[in-house]
């Protein structure tokens, strides 16, 4: 029998989650038995606050949890477990890299899930968190299939087609925008289109992945850049390419288009 499909996403903020495999998940919610787990590592609160939005710094990380939740209910898909680790925004590297990996550990041996979504080694943005998180579960889900049990079948890491990035620098250049420096902290980094394995066509699903990305409106400034129209962000949220970091894919191997597909 076929294990049910179950999916765990680990990252460091809030809205690290609602885009990269938030698609994916709402196109698998009514699969018998499916199960999505949610860990962030931080509230967020040394984030942006956008204009018009009614916090300080020191109510920021009490409202981004606010908007988690109500970016999920607008998404349709709600985590069965919701799991915060209650880290500080900007200091995940600091922390002891084997307690972090030590408690992601726990979560996914005690959720078991077949595909377990992080961070690559590029952060996508080249945030500090984002690398320590992706780097902590890599290691954490290694250590997890150690242990004989169901589930842990494929890893898999967020990112960006090259091609698809210099498209969107064309754009920015030709419309004054800042182009993004993959040098730069907090820009985005391409991968090499050839080394995305998995890309999963949610163009069905895409009003709903902006739904929930709409909901975090303290970082809607980071978000999306002004004057983006939802069609646009619609559009752009479509696709949501991702590396298997494990297990490898196959030279030759065709593109996988579905997070499950073949487990």
């Amino acid at each position: 029998m076929n294990e049910p499909h179950t999916i765990a996403v680990v990252v460091a903020h809030p809205d690290d989650d609602a885009y990269g495999c938030a698609g994916s998940i709402a196109m698998h919610e009514h699969d018998p038995g499916f199960r999505f787990v949610l860990v962030l590592a931080t509230d967020g609160a040394a984030g942006q606050i956008s204009a018009g939005v009614p916090v300080t710094p020191g109510t920021l990380g009490a409202w981004r949890r606010e908007e988690s939740a109500n970016a999920w209910r607008a998404h349709g898909t709600i985590p069965v477990r919701h799991e915060w680790l209650g880290y500080d925004d900007g200091r995940l590297a600091e922390v002891d890299f084997e307690e972090l990996v030590a408690r992601v550990r726990t979560i996914l041996l005690q959720e078991r899930p077949q595909v377990v979504a992080t961070f690559g080694p590029d952060g996508i943005t080249g945030h500090r968190d984002h690398i320590a998180i992706g780097a902590a579960t890599d290691e954490a889900f290694r250590r997890a299939r150690e242990v004989p049990g169901p589930g842990l079948r494929r890893l898999v890491h967020g990112a960006i087609r090259a091609s698809v990035f210099e498209r969107w620098n064309t754009v920015r250049r030709r419309t004054g925008a800042v182009v993004w420096d993959p040098t730069i902290e907090y820009h985005l980094r391409p991968v090499p289109d050839e080394s995305i394995d998995i890309e999963v066509d949610t163009s069905t699903v895409s009003w709903r992945v902006v739904a929930g990305l709409l909901e975090h409106r303290s970082q809607r400034d980071v978000l999306m850049d002004p004057g983006v129209t939802v069609g646009r962000w619609q559009r752009v949220v479509s696709r949501e390419p991702s590396v298997m970091a494990w297990p490898r894919r196959a030279a030759g191997e065709p593109l996988l288009t579905d997070l499950f597909q073949g487990l």
